[in-house]
């Protein structure tokens, strides 16, 4: 065992702590950032693009993963189930945990660390649940957890040696001042997610997951992405319609959308674009028409034209706007 270690690196705080301890200790580090549709990372920037300012502040090198099909079929289906909402946050640490021990093999180092904080996160940051996620990773006695380390377990790089002990932290809970404070010794004053960033996690957009899982067998990642853009609405067992909120958002929906969905716009009034996934009838276009008039700045109690792009035929067909009780029930 020698002095190299993988890090794992989210560009949040715990995590660029994690690695600052280590360098102090002369470790080399090469950092390790994991992508995926449900990070809400967001000031204008991804986790990824935040990992990479962080790692060039750290003067260490980074490796970026992208979770694929099997992250997603993890999400159906976790072997050790659910948090609070749609987090299936034991399975997703394993999950990332293997490919990060596949990485460190290649590259020949000899551990792991991680930002984690022992009693953080109630579903996979207590003592149990880390020794369950490191067996199943096969990683015992390999994943370094500077911030808690002297209220857990000594790793092997710490019982041999490589790493002084005394010199990490007993961090534990939920209390962001011991981490607030070290980032001030470092000087470290720019960072994100603080609470999180894992849509899993947000009982809104877990909502929209539950019901797209529910009803298509095997979404594509357009799918989840489409999930965080607009208002969601189940028309039918085997329809939605999406709604665009902003101009921003109707670029993204005219950008996502297949040939095979069908798009809805206000003829003669400032309108959203409205998109129509799955099978059609005239029962469901007409809600989706209905619903595009009570988006736009067209008036609600009078026929508006509504411009339906089937198939890439397009038509026009008047409808009024659907009533707001009648639009609560379909809201997802």
């Amino acid at each position: 065992m020698d002095k190299k270690a993988i890090a794992l690196l989210s560009g949040g705080l715990d995590s660029t702590l994690a690695i600052r301890l280590l360098l102090d200790q002369g470790i080399e580090i090469v950092a390790l950032n994991f992508t995926s549709p449900f990070c809400q990372c967001n000031r204008k920037n991804s986790c990824q693009l935040e990992s990479k300012k962080v790692a060039e502040k750290l003067d260490v090198k980074l490796k970026v993963i992208g979770l694929g099909k099997e992250y997603l079929e993890m999400v159906k289906s976790p072997k050790y189930g659910y948090g609070k909402n749609m987090n299936p946050c034991i399975d997703c640490r394993i999950l990332m945990f293997k490919k990060a021990k596949n990485y460190m093999e290649e590259i020949e180092a000899s551990f792991m660390i991680t930002g984690e904080v022992l009693g953080q996160r109630p579903m996979s940051q207590h003592r149990k649940a880390m020794e369950l996620i490191e067996k199943e990773a096969g990683l015992e006695g390999l994943i370094l957890r500077p911030l808690s380390a002297q209220v857990l377990n000594p790793t092997l790089p710490e019982k041999i040696g490589i790493i002084n002990r005394d010199k990490l932290l007993n961090i534990r809970g939920r209390s962001r001042r011991p981490q607030i404070k070290l980032a001030l010794h470092y000087k470290i004053n720019d960072y994100l997610c603080p609470a999180g960033g894992c849509l899993l996690t947000d009982p809104i957009f877990a909502k929209k997951l539950r019901d797209l899982l529910n009803h298509l067998k095997n979404p594509l990642w357009r799918d989840i992405k489409l999930l965080k853009i607009g208002r969601h609405f189940r028309v039918s067992n085997l329809a939605k319609v999406i709604v665009g909120r902003n101009k921003d958002e109707n670029e993204q929906l005219l950008k996502l959308a297949k040939k095979e969905d069908s798009i809805l716009k206000v003829t003669d009034y400032t309108t959203p674009v409205v998109i129509i996934q799955g099978r059609l009838n005239e029962e469901v276009i007409q809600l989706a028409s209905k619903i595009t008039v009570r988006y736009s700045d067209a008036p609600k109690e009078i026929p508006v034209t509504v411009l339906c792009q089937i198939d890439r035929d397009e038509s026009l067909r008047k409808e009024i706007a659907i009533e707001e009780s009648q639009l609560e029930n379909m809201r997802i």
